[in-house]
């Protein structure tokens, strides 16, 4: 395998992505980056500076003067802003309800692309995880994955996942939200959610997590 080996997984909200690319990481040696981290990064600032998410001009003042960074530990990924670790603060639901708005500003989306692209040149091997990773930031990644799965499978994985960090949600609404994003998502103008040229599909909804693995390491040994 090459010296610098880039896997780019690709996929709608709740289609098993984080875990996939955790999964593959392991099993391959590699750093594996959620960009989704960064984006709630953002988030996190712009409401701590009390900023309305409408307010894009600011808000891409306010990133200009930011420094977000990443570090691995032996549990994963750690995000820091400005010099504070925050990989436990990002996930409240106020940053998630929020994240898809800062994600469709431009001037983000250029900072953290560039962050992303310094990751893969200073890790090497790495497994990037997000929504435009294979389509717009590493469109010759060495292999591209869209990871998808129905709205029902989707949603009683994200609920699964919920129930057990002790929250409670209902799956009908928890259904609309997803389908919220997607539409979100797929409709923004800069970057939109949609399968990369030459990518690797797969549809989880009847898969373990185990045989989704073994696909995607497969493809890879194929591709070198």
């Amino acid at each position: 395998m090459k010296d610098n080996c880039i896997i780019t997984i690709d996929g709608p909200a709740g289609a098993g992505k984080t875990t996939i690319a955790r999964m593959v990481a392991d099993k391959l040696n590699f750093k594996y980056v959620d960009t989704g981290a960064m984006y709630r990064a953002v988030t996190l600032s712009v409401l701590n500076a009390g900023l309305k998410f409408t307010q894009v001009p600011e808000i891409e003042k306010l990133v200009e003067n930011i420094k977000i960074s990443i570090d691995f530990s032996e549990d994963g990924m750690l995000i820091y802003l400005d010099g504070k670790e925050i990989s436990c603060e990002i996930r409240s639901s106020r940053v998630t309800e929020n994240t898809s708005l800062v994600a469709a500003i431009p001037g983000v989306r250029y900072l953290l692309a560039g962050l992303q692209r310094k990751s893969a040149s200073l890790f090497k091997k790495v497994v990037f995880e997000g929504r435009d990773m294979g389509s717009m930031v590493f469109p010759e990644a060495a292999l591209k994955v869209y990871l998808d799965a129905d709205i029902e499978e989707r949603a009683r994985r994200r609920w699964q996942e919920m129930n057990e960090n002790g929250i409670e949600v209902d799956m009908e609404d928890l259904k609309e939200k997803i389908r919220k994003r997607d539409r979100l998502d797929e409709s923004r103008g800069l970057a939109p959610l949609r399968v990369p040229e030459n990518a690797f599909i797969i549809d989880s909804t009847s898969m373990t997590l185990e045989q989704v693995v073994e696909k995607i390491v497969n493809a890879l040994d194929k591709e070198n």
